[in-house]
């Protein structure tokens, strides 16, 4: 086997994030804070859903035919680098207007997610990759660690994971990432990602845990999977109330965490958490199989900006594995993507071999 010619970043990488999500939080519900190790029903829900998602991906793969993708030429190279300069001001305005950072103050972090944030967040996210992908330039990548560094500033991991991961596949498919290139942007990555979550929880009030980074990595997928387990017997009992909070004001994570938990507490449920809890396994089944023809699609589309789009769409959805599709301004993304879809109709065509 040639390993220059593996696709790396092909949507059944989804599935093997899963797998390894999901053997994370089993070695890590050994701990004694949990108490007992994850069943049976967990690993067969996840199975399934990753069985779902693995079909709809390759109905597509061997049903879509994209021969050419539309050139996009309205977006101007100094447009993206002014959107992208706005987005990291805004993001900087923000965290003075909060009064402080943070990533060390877990007060400050609950009110960091204000909707100056929800304009920036996605509005770099998309910035930074279509201006990657249309007009790459190795400075470019100052504004990528800059806008890291801001936005992990705000105390979220996913931040951070979202920006880097979707740069560093952007990169891949436009074949600049050198082998020095990849190891720092790897090594960036997984330290940024530790270390925030790390920071983040030693600023919560009131708490004395002597987790280390690695443990607390292993603690926080085991807790997420242990919170999907006891949604699994409450399956479909919410009947849509979590995909309509999602749409408007109030705060699905907080109501998953009173409604399984039975506290008022914001927590992750997983990628198949929120759905399941109001759908059931039909559902997740649905999900899932959308997920897998949607990326499927997409990643036909993944030239010129095409490439930005895909990145960002997949880094996402591989960020959901452990926190859930809550949030209505990371379906946006998924919104761009059906945008790229939509400009590129005419050059899709269905294999009828």
């Amino acid at each position: 086997m040639n390993i220059r010619k593996i696709d790396f970043f092909n949507p059944l990488i989804v599935v093997v994030a899963i797998v390894v999500f999901l053997l994370m939080g089993y070695a890590g519900s050994f701990d004694y804070r949990f108490e007992d190790p994850l069943n049976m029903n967990v690993f067969l829900t996840i199975i399934f859903a990753c069985i779902v998602f693995a079909t709809g991906f390759l109905v597509m793969e061997n049903k879509i035919i994209v021969d050419k993708t539309k050139e996009i030429n309205f977006i101007s190279e100094r447009l993206l680098i002014i959107l992208v300069l706005i987005a990291l001001i805004l993001q900087t305005l923000n965290i003075i207007l909060i009064g402080g950072i943070p990533l060390f103050n877990s007060v400050l972090k609950s009110n960091s997610t204000t909707n100056i944030w929800r304009i920036a967040y996605p509005l770099f996210l998309i910035m930074i990759n279509l201006l990657l992908a249309k007009y790459y330039n190795k400075k470019y990548l100052i504004l990528v660690a800059l806008g890291a560094l801001i936005f992990g500033l705000n105390g979220y991991r996913t931040s951070v994971l979202g920006i880097l991961g979707s740069s560093f596949i952007t990169l891949y498919y436009l074949n600049r990432i050198s082998k020095k290139i990849g190891i720092l942007f790897i090594a960036i990555i997984a330290i940024g990602f530790m270390a925030i979550g790390y920071i983040a929880s030693q600023s919560i009030a009131n708490q004395h845990w002597t987790l280390n980074p690695g443990q607390l990595v292993l603690y926080r997928a085991a807790f997420t999977l242990e919170v999907f387990e006891k949604i699994i017997p409450l399956a479909g009992s919410t009947n849509g109330h979590i995909l309509s909070m999602i749409f408007s004001s109030g705060s699905p994570r907080t109501f998953i965490g009173e409604y399984v938990l039975h506290y008022n507490v914001c927590l992750t449920s997983t990628l198949f958490g929120p759905v399941t809890l109001d759908f059931g396994l039909i559902g997740l089944a649905i999900q899932m199989l959308f997920m897998g023809v949607f990326i499927g699609i997409i990643y036909k589309l993944k030239e010129g900006i095409g490439v930005g789009i895909y990145s960002i769409i997949l880094t996402h959805t591989l960020i959901w594995i452990e926190t859930g599709p809550t949030d209505i301004m990371i379906w946006f993304l998924y919104f761009l993507g059906l945008i790229l879809i939509i400009i590129n109709h005419n050059y899709i065509k269905l294999n009828k071999n």
